[in-house]
């Protein structure tokens, strides 16, 4: 299986120069991905919306290259306040409830924009 891009549109991706997503075999490696909502881009001020957000975005990237949720193994989160914390793990035990890939969380500094609380990317494996 060739090696695909997996694009949301964002004018961002192309100035930056990455994919959303990149599929390699039965591996699916979706890149950081924050809190905007790409149909307005808008981002939401709370980071309940802006995991909801992410979590969407990583849904339908997945899903373009043929992957479920389900499909994820690995999550990385970056917060930029522990005390958002708690919030985003809700919404996280939401997603992941029964899928429960191995996951780490980290408290950052900063994301590129101040108004970014989260950031999450994930691993993915086509399940056989």
């Amino acid at each position: 299986m060739p090696r695909r891009l997996i694009s949301t549109g964002s004018p961002f991706e192309k100035a930056a120069g990455y994919s959303r997503a990149v599929i390699d075999g039965d591996f699916a490696f979706v890149a950081g991905t924050t809190g905007y909502d790409y149909a307005t881009m808008t981002m939401p001020p709370d980071v309940t919306s802006q995991s909801r957000n992410c979590f969407r975005t990583i849904e339908a990237a997945l899903q373009e290259g043929g992957f479920a949720m389900a499909d994820i193994v690995r999550a990385t989160y970056y917060l930029t306040d522990v005390g958002d914390a708690e919030a985003h793990l809700a919404v996280c035990g939401e997603v992941f409830g029964d899928i429960r890939p191995a996951a780490t969380l980290l408290v950052v500094a900063g994301l590129y924009k101040p108004e970014m609380k989260v950031e999450i990317e994930v691993t993915a494996k086509l399940r056989t």
